[in-house]
């Protein structure tokens, strides 16, 4: 081409449309040719910093298929390609025409094609001796730029990386505090802090149905940290415990303990009664039956529990917070006993012993222990061993300090939440 023009045809000239044909002309002269398509793939990743959409780059992948060949050279001129607005609409699938120009307004301030017009606008080609002359849009742009695009793709998979990776880790976050609060709220009721982790919890959940960016989310990731220390540090005293995470060992430890005290007490208590015996001549008891052991006659009674109280929530409020032992029952559940007898139906699925399904109908009541594993049952999947969570519960109830009411509202605010 014996001369390049700078400016378009009817159309304003500004700083920014001068800067790119500069460098065009300045960083050409020593850099080789590109693929076209690994250009456009690594403006595709990092569109967003140069301001372009989607649809920009579908016009710019229309144009790059009226390029012959699969290489874009950096010499201005030597890319230029010169389709018609109907040709270009056709390939994209019939867009409108001032879409299509829209969307290439856009490309050419963004400095990805330079205008190069023909004295009356028109766009197309000529040959003077040899001599390819072309007026349309230039694509040498994505060659010299090639090496800018590909720093910005990278930096933008970074980034995206970044917010991938925080994304996680605050969903991981937001989930065990929501259940480290339901958790808090069975355990110790008396603390009015679960429900301000709780809302925390669903407040987040809410936010990452937005595209956040990394500041965000670092924020975030900040406040749930906190949360989470304080969680720990008030469900401190209630691991401290727990025996165990082993049903065996759990059961195991709390026979062994029982029996050896109150064998102790039993020895000691039978020491002066052997001792007022009468004998006779010999020196033998005359009664052959006192000569056995007075623990033997008499077993261990264990210390008699608190008379356990009625159900603390109504029923029908039990069931609609707990719908999943409804799948385990003969029909439908209208009293208590048809409670009770799904719960005896689950429970030995759930891995909780009969001697700890015992204990915990002896310590809460018939009524309050079929609610708690029907509670346990809506959390089954969070509970690492239910035969020591109920035995622990069943200890808290012997004491008076448990009630099944806050595990059953806690799964109701998680139902109105989902």
């Amino acid at each position: 081409m014996g001369y390049m023009p700078l400016t378009p045809f009817g159309r304003t000239v500004d700083a920014v449309l001068l800067k790119h044909q500069q460098a065009a002309a300045d960083g050409s002269s020593m850099l080789s040719a590109v693929s076209k398509w690994d250009a456009l793939r690594d403006l595709a990743a990092a569109r967003k910093s140069y301001g372009l959409s989607d649809r920009d780059l579908s016009v710019l992948q229309a144009l790059l298929g009226f390029l012959p060949g699969k290489e874009i050279s950096p010499q201005p001129g030597v890319t230029v390609v010169h389709p018609s607005n109907r040709a270009i609409c056709e390939r994209l699938n019939g867009m409108p025409s001032s879409t299509m120009r829209r969307h290439m307004a856009r490309l050419v301030d963004a400095g990805i094609l330079i205008r190069r017009d023909s004295p009356n606008g028109k766009r197309y080609v000529r040959r003077y001796q040899g001599e390819r002359v072309a007026y349309g849009f230039d694509l040498s742009p994505l060659a010299f730029r090639f090496a800018e695009f590909s720093d910005a793709a990278e930096a933008r998979r970074a980034e995206e990386a970044r917010i991938k990776q925080l994304r996680e880790t605050v969903s991981l976050m937001r989930r065990d505090l929501l259940n480290l609060a339901l958790c808090g709220a069975a355990d110790r009721p008396e603390l009015t802090v679960w429900d301000q982790f709780h809302d925390l919890a669903h407040l987040t959940a809410r936010d990452l149905r937005r595209k956040l960016g990394a500041d965000d989310l670092e924020a975030l990731q900040a406040r749930l940290a906190t949360a989470l220390t304080e969680t720990n540090n008030l469900l401190e005293p209630v691991c401290a415990e727990d025996l165990g995470t082993s049903d065996t060992q759990i059961e195991h430890h709390y026979q062994n303990s029982k029996k050896d005290s109150f064998e102790s007490e039993q020895t000691v208590t039978a020491a002066p009664a052997a001792a007022t015996e009468s004998k006779d001549e010999t020196g033998y008891a005359e009664n052959p039956a006192a000569e056995r052991p007075v623990h033997s006659e008499t077993p261990p009674q264990p210390p008699e529990a608190p008379a356990p109280s009625g159900p603390s929530l109504p029923l029908r409020l039990v069931l609609s917070a707990c719908g999943e032992i409804c799948g385990y029952a003969d029909g439908a559940i209208r009293h208590w006993n048809d409670l009770l007898r799904a719960a005896d139906t689950v429970r030995p699925m759930m891995g909780i012993s009969a001697t700890v399904w015992e204990d915990a109908k002896t310590a809460m009541g018939t009524a309050e222990a079929a609610t708690v594993v029907a509670a346990m049952l809506e959390r089954f999947s969070e509970i690492r061993s239910p035969s020591g969570y109920l035995r622990h519960l069943s200890a808290k109830a012997v004491s008076g300090r448990f009630t099944s009411a806050p595990m059953v509202l806690a799964l109701t605010r998680r139902g109105a939440a989902a």
